[in-house]
């Protein structure tokens, strides 16, 4: 029966499509439950020779190797004719068809339940679709335009959203492959907004049970948010096809997620059924839409062209996404979706992170964003040391923008990163012509000077130290400063674990307990004498110590029980905090900062 109609089926498309070159797909839910789709490829006016077809290893959006091939089974291949043709493995990313008659009809299983932007989810709830994760590709025909046509399940009231070119009811188009790739979509029986904006449209296709009410007030917000962003860069880009969609599914099914795209972004969450929509990945939606200017337009040379047998290595992630993750908190208090003070006492979290990590020792920040392909959703099994010798290209990118931002504010009146990114945008992003690292200084030296230009990359980018922080935020009226230079940092992670007190991770280079010999997996006995099984609270232990004091720390490791002493060194936390007695000049400078004046 399946080869009658696949006959059938092949005779009528590939007449349909013989004297083209676009590449067709369809993709079909019947087995939606397993979390399955149906997928059928079609290729025609192909050369002689072996026919490879592969999965991408990786993804536009994600900088790592994910290997989606692994998810693909019961494959067949027919020539024009219905044929089956024989199939090889010349690898496990490849698919080798030989014997055809210039068309190869290529048909698979494929298994998808990870509702995020990476990977793929089907379900009766929706069909979440990575593209890279979901469609084999023709290897040498990538330029090829591209046709798909999604079997929507019409019993489940499925609608289909996604930033491809709709040429039929459920047929899309893509001018090639590296478009298709790039353009992720959601089937599901989602609320739909739409606003114009300068005479495009701005659309949330949000699937996620919740009122009207709850959907228009985050709609609300969304496009608060869009208009933020907006007066950063000082105009929308030109989107394709006039539009440009929020793609979010919010589900416990799914999992948090957000990746950006040329003119969509994903945005997914576990949300419980009965939690309120309220800001559910709001900070999210702030981030991804930055990146329709910095990344997707203004983007690094070594992201061209995306290639999907490799991750693509780049340096310019502290810029690309650390400067977009500086601007998600900023944008939402300037769309007044967080207050002044929330913004403010946000603030320390990443500079803690960063000023005190030891990674700075090891890797300045382009060197943090070449490590992109061991961390960014990658997994491994065999452990890293990444916690004393990486810092995220996001914090550390996020926190040099702040420094740069300030750092202009007070080099010369009328400056900050505001209109540093509108002349990267004039000249790099409008153009579409990509950068890296010099031409990010060069720019820097345009719009600032040169000395200043030299000055920051010197110190901050090609080395690893750090501005001033606390002077620059007092200039803003803003205090950082130790939270307690009286408490104790043993430089661990101690949390109970079956009644057991272990170290749960590599414990921090130069710490107390790192410099005592104490590592992962140790199990601590008693700090100072007092047995943590009676005490219950590693904290109210050290609360009893003051910096430079010793302590005798008990713990097993391998079944063997020893005994180290412990010098505690001061914690140095830090703590933001609007200055309440800042002067009338200060307060001005604040509010131009956080308002984008």
């Amino acid at each position: 029966m399946r080869t009658f109609f696949l006959i059938t089926f092949f005779v009528v498309l590939v007449s349909s499509v013989k004297a083209q070159t676009i590449n067709q797909y369809t993709i079909s839910f019947d087995n939606a439950v397993h979390h399955e789709a149906e997928i059928t490829a079609t290729f025609t006016n192909l050369s002689e020779g072996p026919f490879e077809v592969r999965m991408s290893r990786t993804s536009p959006g994600r900088y790592a190797i994910h290997d989606f091939a692994k998810n693909v089974y019961d494959v067949h291949a027919y020539d024009s004719k219905g044929n089956e043709l024989d199939v090889s493995r010349p690898n496990p990313q490849q698919w080798d068809v030989t014997g055809h008659d210039g068309t190869v009809v290529f048909t698979y299983t494929l298994f998808a339940n990870r509702g995020g932007g990476t990977y793929s989810q089907v379900d009766e709830t929706h069909a979440h679709l990575n593209i890279p994760a979901t469609f084999v590709y023709a290897r040498n025909y990538q330029h090829r335009p591209v046709e798909i046509t999604f079997n929507v399940r019409e019993d489940l009231n499925w609608r289909v959203a996604t930033q491809l070119e709709q040429i039929g009811t459920h047929t899309y188009a893509a001018p090639d492959l590296y478009y298709f790739m790039d353009s992720p979509v959601e089937i599901a029986d989602f609320h739909l907004r739409e606003e114009m904006i300068d005479g495009q449209l701005i659309r949330l296709a949000l699937h996620t049970p919740a009122s009207d009410t709850e959907i228009n007030e985050y709609f609300d917000k969304v496009i608060a948010i869009v208009e933020a962003e907006k007066a950063v860069f000082g105009e929308l880009p030109n989107f394709d096809f006039g539009e440009y969609t929020f793609l979010s599914c919010y589900m416990p099914n799914a999992s948090g997620d957000g990746m950006e795209h040329r003119n969509s972004t994903v945005v997914s969450s576990s949300k419980p059924l009965d939690r309120p929509l309220g800001e559910t990945s709001i900070s999210t939606i702030a981030h991804e839409f930055f990146h329709a200017w910095n990344v997707e337009r203004i983007r690094p040379g070594s992201l061209e062209p995306f290639d999907f047998e490799d991750a693509n290595m780049s340096g310019e992630l502290w810029f690309a996404e650390g400067f977009t993750s500086y601007y998600t908190g900023l944008i939402l208090a300037r769309a007044g979706i967080r207050t002044e003070d929330e913004y403010i006492e946000r603030l320390d979290g990443a500079l803690n992170y960063v000023i005190n990590s030891p990674g700075r020792d090891f890797f300045n920040p382009i060197e943090m964003s070449y490590r992109a392909p061991f961390v960014d959703a990658a997994t491994s099994i065999d452990p890293t040391n990444n916690n004393n010798i990486f810092i995220s290209y996001y914090s550390y990118g996020s926190v040099l923008g702040l420094g740069l931002d300030l750092s202009l504010r007070e080099h010369k009146k009328g400056l900050s990163l505001d209109g540093f990114m509108q002349l990267m945008w004039k000249k790099y992003g409008k153009t579409e012509i990509p950068y890296n690292v010099q031409d990010i200084e060069a720019a820097l030296g345009e719009y600032a000077g040169n000395d200043f230009a030299t000055t920051f990359f010197g110190s901050f980018i090609y080395k690893s130290e750090m501005p001033d922080y606390s002077s620059l935020l007092s200039e803003m009226g803003v205090t950082l400063k130790v939270k307690d230079d009286n408490k104790v940092d043993p430089g661990a992670r101690i949390r109970e674990k079956d009644g057991r007190w272990m170290i749960t991770a590599n414990t921090t280079m130069g710490g107390s307990f790192y410099n005592a010999g104490l590592d992962n997996g140790d199990e601590i006995l008693s700090i100072g004498g007092i047995k943590l099984a009676e005490v219950d609270d590693v904290e109210e232990i050290l609360s009893r110590y003051r910096p430079g004091q010793t302590a005798e720390v008990t713990f097993i490791r391998y079944d063997e029980e020893r005994t180290v002493e412990v010098t505690f060194k001061a914690s140095m936390v830090l703590e933001s905090t609007i200055n309440e007695r800042a002067g009338r000049q200060k307060r001005a400078k604040r509010e131009a900062w956080i308002k984008g004046k």
